[in-house]
């Protein structure tokens, strides 16, 4: 059994078919054909029903496939802790980031981190808080920014806490005003993100406690695209201070929002409780303590 024929299984069980398996992992479909083969050769026994062009996993596969998950991220761990006997001279940064304020609040972070780190490959996955914290847990990322997790799982290092700001369109009736409350906005339209944000529930969750089900007007995951949805007239949006200053723009009013303490955007890196962390992790870490981002809401 070898480490790529577990690899290759595992991609097969996640994308549910050979085809789409030998897509992801840049091989010809018979080469994935062939080490799943030898895996159930090696095994003594079939992992998958094949369905033509679908695949389901056998009773074995079920067992092997969460066995073969946890022996590829110790496998993972294991050379991650031999690139660091090379002292940074190589290794790999497997990172998230939220949708949210990336290019602003990260852009720099990074250029510095490479400017630092010349030879530390970085991988980037841009995704909300709840595909982020799935991908930390299946070993795909070892770090990743989300809002701050109450699941004890995770170890995390915070990073900035910032309130919520309204973009609101400049002919509103509530435009004219320093700030707004929660309920003065229940008969407009939410331009909401998608559902793997975490804010989503915490937005709907102080909508309901302030007496109302917010009428939804749209959804994205581009900060810059639900603002220009603003400017057309669709709705508001809630944004975090720090994104919702960089975006402003005419037809756009920000105002201050009078709403729950929870109802902020506080964002950690989180990783595995207990997992070991590359050096090219721990140096992140370490630049962002460096530069914390202070939640003015100005």
């Amino acid at each position: 059994m070898e480490f790529k024929h577990l690899r290759t299984f595992v991609e097969v069980a996640r994308l549910g078919g050979f085809t789409q398996a030998a897509q992801g992992l840049h091989i010809s479909q018979s080469a994935v054909s062939k080490q799943v083969a030898q895996l159930e050769h090696s095994l003594g026994t079939p992992l998958f029903d094949r369905l033509g062009s679908q695949v389901r996993l056998t009773a074995a596969g079920n067992v092997v496939l969460q066995r073969a998950e946890g022996m590829l991220r110790l496998h993972q761990e294991l050379l991650s802790e031999l690139d660091d006997l090379s002292h940074m001279a190589r290794g790999e940064l497997r990172v998230g980031l939220p949708l949210l304020g990336s290019n602003t609040l990260f852009a720099g972070l990074f250029a510095e981190y490479r400017r630092r780190y010349p030879n530390i490959q970085v991988q980037l996955l841009e995704e909300g808080s709840l595909n982020i914290e799935k991908a930390v847990l299946s070993g795909e990322l070892e770090l990743g920014g989300s809002l701050t997790p109450k699941n004890p799982t995770f170890a995390y290092q915070p990073f900035c806490d910032e309130p919520l700001d309204v973009l609101i369109p400049a002919d509103h009736p509530l435009a004219e005003g320093p700030s707004v409350r929660l309920e003065q906005l229940a008969d407009t339209p939410f331009l909401l993100y998608q559902r793997s944000f975490v804010l989503n529930e915490r937005v709907l969750k102080a909508c309901q406690q302030a007496g109302f089900t917010p009428k939804e007007g749209g959804r994205s995951g581009q900060a810059d695209f639900l603002v220009a949805l603003v400017a057309a007239g669709q709705g508001v949006v809630l944004l975090p201070s720090v994104v919702a200053r960089a975006l402003e723009r005419p037809g756009v009013v920000r105002l201050k929002l009078v709403a729950p303490d929870y109802l902020r955007w506080d964002i950690a890196f989180i990783w595995r409780d207990g997992a070991y962390l590359s050096r090219a992790a721990q140096a992140w870490l370490e630049l962002l303590r460096e530069r914390p981002v202070t939640g003015s809401g100005l």
